[in-house]
């Protein structure tokens, strides 16, 4: 219903995600300031490993489709149940050993009630999870 259109600079150039917009409505691990700044996600494995988790993760949450997955970069929208918002979220595992930068954005609206940043919280706890078994 709300879905918008989906944006034409995503992916990583030079080795960034593309920046969040000045709304409160986007996080990223790669940003400086405290409104869209978010902990860069960690792994313990391979970076394979990392990647069949990391999508194991976002293939078991509601609403989610992968649209792009290479060796190092994995693309998903999460829609809202509710209204059918969708967000786009990119994952980047940069040169940094065991790191996967993220970005997660609202493609409509300003405010996001903050779930773009609970959706990676999610996501971190989630991927711990898989990586670091009891």
């Amino acid at each position: 219903m709300f879905a918008g259109k989906k944006p034409t600079n995503l992916g990583v150039q030079a080795g960034k995600l593309t920046p969040c917009p000045n709304t409160p409505n986007c996080v990223n691990s790669q940003a400086q300031d405290s409104t869209h700044g978010i902990e860069p996600l960690k792994y313990t494995s391979t970076l394979p490993k990392a990647m069949a988790d990391l999508k194991t993760v976002i293939q078991n949450m509601e609403k989610t489709n992968i649209i792009t997955e290479t060796e190092n970069y994995l693309y998903a929208e999460f829609t809202s149940k509710l209204m059918g918002f969708v967000d786009d979220v990119e994952f980047f595992f940069g040169e940094s050993a065991n790191t996967i930068q993220v970005r997660s954005a609202s493609r409509l609206g300003r405010s996001d009630l903050d779930v773009n940043r609970k959706r990676i919280e999610t996501i971190r706890g989630q991927l711990n999870e898989l990586q670091n078994p009891v």
